[in-house]
């Protein structure tokens, strides 16, 4: 016999699968970016608000999760 035909392969684990859909979070922009600096007004635009007190619902994705974190001082998550 081989040395191949010996050894066996460990078994590889199952990721588990994306959601289908992924779940959204609702944001509402708690104060004015008014002060802000340009890079933090230009995230704001982004996340889509045009208004503070407005509330938006966006996908969780790390690139959103990533926005909210530039301008956590200025948004409250409402839902998950």
């Amino acid at each position: 016999m081989s040395e191949t035909a010996t050894r066996r392969e460990p078994a590889k684990k199952s990721r588990p699968r994306k959601a289908e859909h992924p779940t959204t979070l609702k944001l509402r922009l708690a104060k004015s970016g008014i002060a802000t600096p340009i890079d933090q007004k230009a995230t704001i635009r982004a996340l889509g608000f045009r208004r503070v007190g407005q509330t938006i619902e966006r996908p969780d994705t790390p690139e959103v999760r990533g926005r909210i974190r530039k301008i956590r001082h200025l948004v409250e998550i409402v839902g998950a």
